[in-house]
């Protein structure tokens, strides 16, 4: 006769069923808004692993971002129509997602490999929670290196004639794959207007320096012309506007007086690595949230 499973047994087996969740949201702030998505989740049968959220008294809206889990019988189609309502009743820009889902992003590069081999390398180890579906570059350079994480790899040439045909390919590789984030990891091609909107808070950038100090080419060496003593390096979104995009993430390294360029870019280098890779992984764990010019990062 087989002995009857311990009551442990039985438990470790539900919560192996359970399915992880993350809901994000923002609107106009009011009371009631946490008191209806908690009892939302209570009567769904939703369990609330982790809670976060902000007030911000300057913009008048409210930011939310809630790890839950669910039981096997409460599918994602399902939470999304059911949430529907309070999202409208309260004006919400809201999403839900599994948090099991491996984000889909693409690395675009051009001549400067060390951004996108530390990407490759965090997705390779695990470290990055995201799915690398292809490399676009304007160059070949990194082709092989590509190559050897097993990474799809696209060589779109960019120039003035055919910059529109360049960003349709994209265009094409982001829709056609599911792509959710592009990632500029030091590609020094300037987006078209167009295409900053089409990918409006789906295309993050490093910038080698502080903004709004030292935009455009070069910022080390201006850096250096101007005896600074922290260098830094700055992910953000990319808008219209160059290198103005809301800032997610900013890395330093103080430096002293008898540093050259060269060594400020060496320097750079790693800060622009830590910073990208940062504003990466909280994008693609659904913590990042926009509040217009800035952002809400919930850690």
């Amino acid at each position: 006769m087989t002995a009857p499973q311990p009551a442990e047994s039985a438990s470790a087996a539900s919560e192996t069923a359970s399915e992880q969740y993350v809901l994000t949201l923002s609107c106009p702030d009011r009371q009631g808004i946490v008191h209806a998505v908690s009892s939302y989740l209570f009567m769904t049968g939703c369990n609330i692993e982790d809670s976060q959220q902000f007030g911000d008294h300057d913009t008048g809206l409210f930011f939310m971002r809630v790890h839950f889990s669910a039981d096997a019988t409460v599918t994602l189609d399902k939470l999304r129509a059911s949430f529907a309502a309070i999202g409208d009743s309260f004006r919400m820009e809201w999403q839900i997602h599994r948090a099991s889902d491996r984000m889909r992003i693409v690395l675009m590069v051009s001549k400067f490999g060390h951004c996108l081999n530390d990407l490759l390398f965090r997705s390779r180890t695990g470290a990055l929670p995201v799915e690398i579906v292809a490399v676009v570059s304007n160059h070949t350079d990194f082709a092989e290196l590509v190559a050897s994480y097993g990474v799809p790899f696209r060589h779109i040439p960019v120039n003035k004639e055919n910059k529109p045909e360049a960003e349709a390919q994209l265009l094409e590789l982001v829709r056609g794959e599911n792509v959710e984030l592009v990632v500029l990891a030091r590609y020094m091609q300037v987006l078209s207007d167009d295409l900053c909107k089409q990918l409006s808070g789906r295309i993050i950038n490093i910038h080698h320096s502080f903004l709004p100090s030292f935009k455009g080419a070069k910022p080390y060496h201006q850096a250096h012309a101007r005896g600074v003593k922290l260098i830094g390096a700055t992910a953000h979104y990319v808008t219209a506007d160059l290198d103005e995009g809301p800032i997610i993430e900013q890395e330093v390294e103080r430096v002293g007086h008898g540093v050259t360029p060269d060594q400020l870019v060496a320097v750079g280098r790693d800060v622009e690595c830590q910073a990208l890779a940062r504003a990466v992984t909280w994008h693609a764990e659904r913590r990042i949230l926009l509040n217009g010019r800035r952002t809400v990062v919930f850690p």
